[in-house]
């Protein structure tokens, strides 16, 4: 209550001669809000950010903002911004998400995806060392951790033998040899349907405040290996191929072996699979929030799927069926 008075306070000051509706945009899995702000008399609309500053801070989102429309996508713009009580004014990209689209016609998959592709390359060509945070193994390694802290221990009440947590190790270890081994680009580091907007140009862009420099498939392997949403191996593969040619025709250090660069993104995408199920049920049993863990079968099934694929993985594998045997995982909490 006293926010919302104080974020209409501010917009009062914004638009002081202006009748003004809001009303809710969109949920968020941290602590933001976002409204929709209208103006009827004006016929225009506005986001508008709530980030309370003890929990986020805007600067990354206002910096990423910048970085994505200097590299010609289509990012909200920073119309108004109010750092001391965490308040931002955007421009408004729309309402459809690619989510909604999809889960509406996924006839229109290859065509949203292909935009979305144009949109990641100009992206990662814009990329300089030294600007947004590196994505490097330590950081890499506290959100892997978040898989066996929250996701077996909180979520399932699952405690790893000796044994299970040195088989798990080695795992991350491998894991992250292959994903630090990777070209470094900007990464969006949440580049999925939920995030892209319907809108012109397309896509629009949110949700990148938290965006790195780090390796090269992680946005490509969040974008087909979906939180919410799941396509056919097939689909997906094609796509990816897609992508590849055109990022190493754009000159993009993906490699000139197709397969290495799909093993690449598939070892990328462990990575996020088991640190997306542990944030999950953070979200679940930290924030009070859950319905985002009723996804977790389909990471685990992403995590079973290319655990299978490769000798290596092997101890993964035999995990991931030791997780499914739980009463916890049965009981589909």
């Amino acid at each position: 209550m006293e926010r919302t008075l104080a974020l209409n306070t501010w917009l009062g000051r914004l638009f002081p001669a202006e009748k003004r509706h809001i009303e809710p945009a969109s949920a968020d899995a941290s602590f933001r809000r976002y409204f929709r702000l209208s103006l009827p008399d004006r016929g225009e609309s506005y986001i508008v950010m709530d980030a309370p500053p003890q929990h986020e801070d805007c600067r990354p989102f206002i910096r990423v903002a910048e970085l994505l429309r200097q590299a010609g996508l289509n990012a909200p713009a920073v119309l108004g911004q109010d750092l001391e009580q965490g308040f931002l004014l955007l421009t408004d990209l729309g309402t459809t998400t690619y989510l909604a689209a999809l889960r509406a016609d996924d006839t229109s998959a290859d065509a949203l995806f292909g935009d979305a592709t144009e949109a990641l390359i100009a992206w990662q060509l814009a990329s300089r060392p030294g600007v947004l945070p590196p994505y490097d193994r330590a950081l890499l390694r506290r959100e892997l951790d978040l898989f066996p802290d929250w996701y077996l221990a909180r979520h399932l009440g699952l405690t790893l033998a000796p044994r299970q947590r040195e088989q798990l190790e080695d795992m991350f270890a491998l894991i992250l040899a292959s994903n630090l081994a990777q070209p470094a680009v900007y990464v969006h580091r949440d580049y999925m349907p939920r995030n892209l907007m319907l809108s012109a140009p397309n896509p629009g862009i949110l949700d990148f405040q938290d965006a790195v420099y780090g390796p090269v498939s992680y946005d490509l392997a969040s974008l087909t290996r979906d939180a919410f949403i799941s396509w056919e191996e097939e689909r997906a593969l094609d796509w990816i191929v897609r992508y590849w040619d055109k990022a190493r025709r754009a000159g993009l250090p993906v490699g000139a072996d197709f397969g290495d660069f799909y093993r690449d993104l598939e070892w990328m995408g462990l990575q996020r699979h088991l640190k997306v199920l542990g944030i999950f049920a953070r979200i679940c049993h930290r924030d009070g929030k859950p319905g985002y863990v009723e996804d977790a079968p389909r990471f685990l099934g992403y995590v079973r799927a290319v655990s299978a694929r490769y000798n290596a993985l092997a101890p993964l594998a035999q995990l991931i069926d030791a997780i499914d045997k739980h009463p916890a995982a049965q009981g589909g909490r």
